[in-house]
């Protein structure tokens, strides 16, 4: 039983309802200890929608099935990174681990943050779920990392194949600066040349307070059939209107980019200027299938209407994984154990089939060429091809 040190400690508790409802637990779990689980991600800073894409997608998953799984009841310890600065992600899973016991880290916003935690998560022997960043080497950081996101790499992949197929001749790469930029950067400019595909020029905006105009007036002088772009989530409104202020549409310029750039939550936000932009990625809210139009509907009641982006899908995801392998271990929360259970694991996900590779420790996925279309009153990403069992390509 926790004692009232712990019960004032600064964290923010997920599914209180969800448990309140529940039936009372049989006898044999009345003692178990919970799972803790320490979920760092930004919810303030630049990165924000990461945040609360993912917190409402693990309240929401905590409301479906209950707070306890396999007789442990399921405690989620939110933390606030702030999405910027690796040395704070690194303190928070140290906190975690060593001050709040937390037996699983889950969360990871950027990059930069996730490889902060790694070392953590090896030295204490906890599974590390990362749901959102994207970067293809993350799992190699630690032998306790299991991603459910994506990798930039694995949706960059099929978009390049797809550009040359389609009577696009050059292209410039425009990203953001850091490890998943680098990575899309890398793997379009491979793919694209081997399909016969002309790459004119690569351009880099800096990751913190980006100014894309300067960069965009470039592209416009270069005249390339079309601009290949990723920013992470929350910056693709920005690069949408600084494209049509800056006259590239209007020179005829094609964009096409990863799904990051039409984040489901921005699409509102970001309005005409999307309409017409091909991408490619491995979850939309316009998702065809029974499972996603049931999950967008649930998202958004339970979250004020908010429309559910990827990253909210990792997460979900990510819950589920470890409620499997909870009920695999049978409640045994030993890290060596509850990964051994998740290595391997496959279902059918609201974006399709997922499974985890058991020699990488990352996840397979379909991938999705889509194209943002007006659908109902707003603008969503209508799938109209797909890459079923895609892995990481690495770089």
């Amino acid at each position: 039983m926790r004692d009232p040190i712990n019960r004032q400690r600064r964290q923010v508790l997920l599914g209180a309802a969800a448990l309140s409802a529940l039936p009372v637990l049989p006898a044999f779990a009345a003692g178990a200890e919970p799972l803790k689980v320490g979920l760092i991600v930004p919810m303030s800073g630049p990165f924000a929608s990461t945040g609360r894409q993912i917190e409402a997608a693990v309240k929401l998953y905590l409301q479906q099935n209950g707070a306890s799984v396999a007789g442990r009841h399921v405690e989620i310890i939110l933390k606030d990174d702030g999405g910027v600065s690796p040395d704070v992600t690194k303190r928070l899973a140290q906190e975690l681990v060593m001050r709040d016991k937390a037996q699983v880290l889950a969360g990871f916003g950027l990059t930069p943050l996730a490889f902060a935690a790694a070392p953590v998560a090896t030295q204490a022997r906890v599974p590390m779920i990362v749901m959102a960043a994207a970067t293809s080497v993350i799992p190699q950081r630690s032998p306790y990392i299991v991603r459910t996101g994506f990798t930039l790499a694995q949706v960059t992949a099929p978009l390049a194949q797809w550009a040359a197929r389609n009577k696009i001749r050059s292209v410039v790469t425009l990203v953001s600066d850091y490890g998943p930029g680098l990575d899309a950067e890398k793997v379009f400019a491979k793919v694209f040349s081997e399909g016969g595909g002309k790459l004119v020029d690569s351009v880099r905006a800096p990751l913190r307070n980006p100014d894309y105009a300067p960069f965009l007036a470039r592209v416009r002088d270069l005249k390339p059939d079309a601009l290949f772009v990723f920013v992470p989530s929350g910056e693709g409104a920005a690069v949408l209107k600084q494209f049509t202020e800056r006259g590239l549409a209007a020179a005829g310029i094609r964009l096409i980019c990863t799904g990051d750039v039409l984040d489901d939550d921005l699409m509102a936000s970001i309005g005409p200027a999307a309409a017409g932009v091909v991408s490619s990625h491995h979850y939309s809210a316009a998702h065809a299938s029974a499972e996603n139009k049931a999950y967008v509907a649930a998202f958004g009641k339970a979250s004020q209407g908010m429309r559910p982006n990827f990253h909210s899908v990792g997460a979900y995801d990510g819950m589920h994984l470890l409620y499997q392998a909870l009920k695999r271990t049978g409640g045994d929360s030993d890290g060596d154990k509850l990964l051994a259970a998740m290595k391997g694991m496959a279902w059918t996900s609201v974006r399709g089939p997922v499974s985890i590779d058991a020699a990488s420790r990352d996840i397979v996925q379909t991938v999705y060429l889509r194209k943002a279309e007006l659908v109902g009153g707003g603008y969503y990403n209508v799938e109209f091809d797909q890459v079923e069992k895609v892995r990481d390509p690495g770089v």
